[in-house]
């Protein structure tokens, strides 16, 4: 067994994960490359957990130093991994044909929504260095500021306004040149960000689908654009084209006189800009077989076969194009293509730019407004197989702005680890992600003056010939870094958020800006703006101001704040850590660094909380985690444990990247928590050791818990392994908490519950054999697979024996979370929306008003009387079930 700081590293490549196309693990297995690839790089928290030996030895050590069997994993390979499990939850065990989830959302139109309308609980802003909470495993601190969910598209113009796109949460407009922000695409069927543009005549170019290879990344249903930005809307009716690009991502949109160009996850694609109906043309693809209608277009692979990433186009003959084409794990296929004589072929001879197809993999193109200039960013696959430090190949220059080069080499990620890069750890330096984080971004008014991303944001004002990093990951390497906000030095400034995704350049009241979008939301700061001696920016300004909400939550808890009244409120998120909202809380606050997952809330003291982080990594507080981080010279004042069970240590083949843990709904003290084996502890919150857990039941070798739900000691846990298209199999096993009476249910693959992913459990209280099971995916409809099924919610009145499907009318969409409400009620959360089947009746309908259109992770009901409703890119809402009264609820 490999340490588990040294886990495997996949790159694999999100095309669909709503389901509205296909994908899975098995492509990357398909491609021949499955080599464990070990480093020593460290994930957020882990470095959080770091900072008293960073403080205590002060000998120039990195921040990134590690101990030996230090659990743990790193970014990069959560990224990946997530990205996988995500989407195999929605996918398996087949392959889903495009069209899915559109289908599913245009019968959602016509549903009745019951009595009732959501409140937004999160529109407040979100301090991720929030001075309260600076215990153990907090990243309070680093420098981010006020964070929101992942930014990846981002659009502005010279009079003040703003665009950003979430990745999952829609377009905000800014009138104010950043800040203010309102919701402009509510109404399309798809949140999900590729890109933003502005074209020639003002328009607001808006394509879906988003294209990093993250672990919830969500395909689209194609181009919109808005005439009038700076005051309309987005409308369903305002897509360019038929449905051509449905059920793709889309990485870049590119104009050309009266053409826009984009890449996609099926190729390359032209549309006029002028006349806006009519069909999509396909430009090129290299395996245009595995297109939908192609012989082998359900092939596992078929995703994969014809990614495009950019073109680049001659400003001075825009029939010259060059296209940058291929999978970022590495294919036959990958390379930059140009026309010749009709047809696309490989591209040769540009230079230092590459073309062979080891070493194309995901390249962004930038170019000077003036056409001076063009510039490239180029990951290798090849170079991400062998070298545990960057995927980076280098930065590149064409010096006549021709695509067709020559072009030059102007940095590598050595280059930029010497340029105030705070990444100077063996396994997690410049480009370790430059899979999932590129960007580039040209000054109309000086071609010389490039801003970079990566993970973090990198500048030059001469061409390339040096760099600094005004946007460090963080500041925990730095000298000037001190916990103690009053013991830093005034050359630790605020900084960005890691894992940079869009940028564009801006004006208000007649001062230019930068823009940047990363895992953290959006920053800004002057185009030319101060540096420190070291190059690091001086004025970052986070415009995540609370007004725009794109938060990516997986959980939600709440219990009473027994010491500001009301209620508090907290989630678990992709890469922003755990949110914590109190009573009277103006500003949420951050009690737990790097990736937030599960979590479990003392409904009679929000204080009382325990989160995941991933893998089954647990830690537990009693004081809502707020501490001044005295910790850091007398560690007995941490109030944050680590109490993971030993599943963790197994790393994936112990738990899910998002491992389910649960208290029992009769007993908040009794847990149970789902890996491989299922564990039980009774102590509840004052439990401060993994030691501490029991293991009740073996799933069995290659089986982990995918949901978990516990009443009054009797246990439901639904599992999966293998968990991909290849073999998939799930399972339920029920037994006791005592470790008594465990077995496996009968669900033959053709039997009641479809074959499909488990993706959560409600148990009646007043009766521990009557249960409510969501199930994951499509139906067979959709899915190509043995057993596919059909359905998303099974109800059982005798312990999982017999099994009746339940799903009526309800939209064929992923089902995540059931919640039975006060009176008998049933709602249920989708990654649509959240339906509701009142007491007595058959049928279902949307519940309530005002929710976004995005995914549903978890339904909790608060000590209020409220539902909460965990959403993956619009943040945490909540709903006051007594809106049903006169609905027999």
């Amino acid at each position: 067994m490999m340490p588990q700081q040294r886990r495997r590293r996949y790159i694999t490549c999100t095309v669909v994960a709503a389901a509205f196309g296909l994908v899975g693990t098995q492509s990357f297995a398909a491609s021949g490359d499955v080599r464990p690839r070990p480093w020593n790089a460290r994930h957020q928290a882990d470095i959080g957990r770091q900072h008293v030996k960073m403080v205590n030895s002060r000998r120039g050590a990195s921040a990134f130093a590690t101990s030996e069997g230090d659990g743990g994993s790193d970014e990069a390979e959560n990224s990946a991994e997530g990205t996988a499990q995500y989407t195999e939850a929605r996918t398996a065990p087949g392959v889903v044909a495009p069209g899915a989830y559109g289908a599913a959302w245009q019968q959602l139109q016509s549903m009745q929504h019951s009595r009732g309308d959501w409140d937004h609980v999160t529109k407040k802003a979100y301090n991720s260095d929030d001075p309260r909470y600076r215990d153990l495993n907090s990243n309070s601190s680093g420098g981010s500021g006020n964070v929101t969910g992942r930014i990846t598209g981002i659009a502005a113009d010279d009079q003040g306004y703003v665009y950003a796109g979430g990745a999952n949460g829609g377009v905000f407009r800014s009138r104010t040149g950043g800040g203010h922000w309102e919701p402009i695409a509510d109404k399309l069927p798809s949140l999900s960000t590729g890109t933003l543009a502005l074209d020639g005549s003002k328009r607001l170019w808006y394509a879906t689908g988003e294209s990093n290879t993250g672990a919830t990344s969500y395909v689209g249903t194609g181009v919109y654009v808005l005439a009038d930005p700076q005051h309309g809307q987005f409308q369903p009716g305002g897509r360019v084209g038929g449905a051509e690009l449905e059920s793709t991502v889309i990485h870049a949109l590119r104009f050309a006189g009266t053409t826009v160009w984009a890449a996609t996850s099926r190729g390359v694609w032209s549309h006029s800009t002028t006349t806006l109906s009519g069909p999509w043309q396909l430009e090129f693809a290299p395996n245009p077989d595995y297109l939908p209608g192609g012989p082998k277009a359900s092939d596992p692979s078929a995703p994969y076969k014809n990614i495009a990433n950019d073109i680049a186009i001659d400003p001075k003959d825009p029939g010259k194009v060059l296209l940058a084409v291929g999978w970022r794990g590495g294919d036959t296929y990958n390379g930059l293509y140009a026309k010749e004589n009709g047809s696309w072929k490989p591209a040769a001879g540009l230079g230092d730019l590459p073309t062979s197809s080891d070493d194309i993999g995901n390249v962004t193109f930038g170019a000077a407004s003036d056409g001076s200039r063009l510039y490239a960013i180029d990951q290798s696959p090849a170079q991400m197989a062998a070298n545990p430090d960057s995927g980076l190949k280098g930065v590149y220059v064409s010096k006549n702005g021709s695509p067709f080069g020559p072009w030059t080499l102007v940095a590598d990620y050595t280059k930029l680890k010497a340029s105030g890069s705070a990444l100077q750890g063996e396994g997690y330096m410049p480009g370790i992600q430059s899979w999932y984080n590129q960007f580039l971004q040209v000054d109309p008014a000086n071609a010389d003056h490039v801003y970079l991303g990566l993970e973090e944001v990198f500048e030059t004002k001469n061409g390339g010939t040096s760099w600094i990093t005004p946007g460090p990951y963080w500041n925990f390497p730095f000298p000037c870094w001190s916990i103690d906000p009053a013991k830093q030095t005034g050359d630790c400034s605020p900084t960005t958020h890691s894992d940079q995704h869009a940028v564009a350049i801006g004006s208000y009241q007649g001062k230019p800006s930068v823009y940047v979008g990363n895992d953290g939301g959006i920053y800004r700061r002057p185009l030319n703006g101060a540096v420190d001696s070291g190059g690091h920016a001086k004025d970052w300004q986070s415009l995540n101001d609370g007004t725009i909400d794109t938060l990516q939550y997986y959980s939600v808890g709440i219990g009473k704040d027994l010491t500001y009244g009301g209620v508090s409120v907290t989630g678990g998120l992709q890469d922003n850590g755990q949110s914590i909202l109190r009573g009277r809380d103006k500003v949420m606050g951050s009690n737990f660094g790097g990736d937030g997952a599960d979590t479990i809330t003392d409904p009679s003291n929000g204080c009382n909380i325990a989160e995941e982080y991933v893998y089954l990594d647990m830690f537990v507080t009693q004081n809502c985690g707020v501490n001044n981080g005295d910790w850091t010279t007398d560690p007995a004042k941490a109030t944050e444990y680590e109490v993971a069970p030993p599943d963790k240590d197994l790393g994936g083949a112990g738990a899910r990247f998002i491992a389910p843990i649960t208290s029992d709904a009769k007993d908040i003290n009794t847990w149970v928590a789902g890996g491989r084996h299922v564990w039980v502890q009774h102590k509840g919150f004052a439990i401060r050791s993994g030691t501490e857990w029991t293991n009740a039941f073996d799933l069995g070798a290659g089986h982990v818990a995918t949901a978990v739900a516990s009443s009054g000691g009797t246990v439901y846990v639904g599992w999966c392994g293998p968990c991909n298209n290849q073999g998939f199999t799930r399972g339920i096993a029920v037994g006791n908490a005592d470790g008594t009476g465990w077995h496996q249910l009968s669900l033959p693959v053709d039997g009641t519950i479809p074959n499909r992913y488990i993706s959560g459990f409600e148990v009646d209280p007043a009766n521990a054999q009557h249960v409510y099971v969501a199930v994951n995916g499509f139906s067979r409809k959709w899915t190509e697979g043995p057993g596919a099924g059909t359905g998303h919610i099974f109800e059982s009145k005798n312990g999982g024996t017999d099994w009746t499907d339940i799903s009526a009318n309800l939209p064929d969409v992923p089902a995540d979370t059931v919640k039975l409400l006060p009176g008998g009620g049933l709602a249920l959360g989708t990654d649509l929306a959240v339906f509701y089947r009142p007491a007595g009746a058959t049928q279902w309908e949307v519940l309530g008003k005002s929710l976004p259109t995005t995914a549903v992770m978890q339904l909790r009901l608060g000590p209020d009387g409220k539902l909460y409703a965990a959403t993956h890119g619009r943040g945490i809402w909540s709903f006051d079930v007594r809106q049903l009264k006169g609905r027999n609820d």
